[in-house]
């Protein structure tokens, strides 16, 4: 499992019984990323340990099951070899990089175990594209902050999107006041498709959905961001956690 962070060009990966992935870096041979090896998924109650790393603009990320490099006709090494020399001769084009890869390592009859290969090339954001805001854990300072932010999508020609990007972000800030440790902390991203909202503070307990009582006066926030958006989620980081949601920006005029 990997978390590509396009902003900070930072990697943290983890693995539950698969073999350690690849790189490929832009200006250099593929190498294999050392991931600590973790429990199969389904035994329950055991951590996950990961590794974070930087990946240049351009990097090439080979995710890949055992059945792929496992052979009786030859030892792990010579299938590594394999991998990384297909990798290396087809990146420029990561369907041709694929075919290679799959011809190279398995018999023209067909893999005797499944098989599963994944290559995703990573793209950085610019700057221009990301702003963030450290918020102070006070509920009075949650307009203040949607106003700040209504500004930011005027300057990137968002305004279509300021109605619902007011009420996630408004959402987000308040339960990290609530709920959350600071520091908290606001992040815009935006490409040509989609407009993310992260809030991170330093508490590690994950959020939840429920569903408020009809004379409830809370307890809706994160049911109107899942409403709202088209994805939404939580991860742990080494401080805490970051709540992020997903606005979809295709039609937005």
């Amino acid at each position: 499992y990997a978390v590509y962070d396009p902003v900070s060009r930072r990697c943290t990966l983890a693995r539950a019984g698969h073999p350690p992935p690849f790189v490929l870096p832009p200006d250099g041979p593929p190498r294999q990323i050392d991931v600590p090896p973790g429990p199969a998924l389904g035994l329950g109650g055991l951590p996950f340990e990961s590794v974070e790393l930087e990946l240049a603009e351009g990097t090439v990320l080979a995710l890949y099951t055992d059945g792929l490099i496992e052979s009786r006709e030859r030892d792990i090494d010579a299938s590594h070899r394999l991998l990384c020399g297909a990798l290396k001769e087809s990146a420029q084009s990561l369907d041709g990089a694929a075919q290679a890869i799959l011809r190279a390592l398995l018999p023209p009859g067909g893999a005797p175990d499944d098989v599963a290969l994944l290559l995703a090339r990573t793209h950085g954001l610019a700057a221009s594209n990301v702003t963030t805001w450290d918020i102070p854990a006070d509920p009075a300072l949650v307009a203040p902050v949607r106003k700040q932010v209504a500004d930011q999508l005027d300057v990137w020609g968002l305004t279509s999107a300021t109605f619902t990007a007011e009420l996630v972000v408004s959402e987000l800030v308040t339960n990290a006041i609530r709920y959350g440790d600071p520091p908290i902390r606001l992040r815009l991203i935006h490409d040509d498709e989609t407009l993310i909202f992260e809030v991170s503070d330093s508490s590690h307990t994950a959020p939840h959905l429920r569903r408020a009582k009809t004379f409830d006066e809370g307890g809706r926030g994160l049911l109107l961001v899942a409403q709202l958006t088209q994805r939404w989620g939580s991860r742990h980081t080494a401080e805490g956690k970051t709540i992020w949601a997903e606005l979809s920006l295709l039609g937005e005029e």
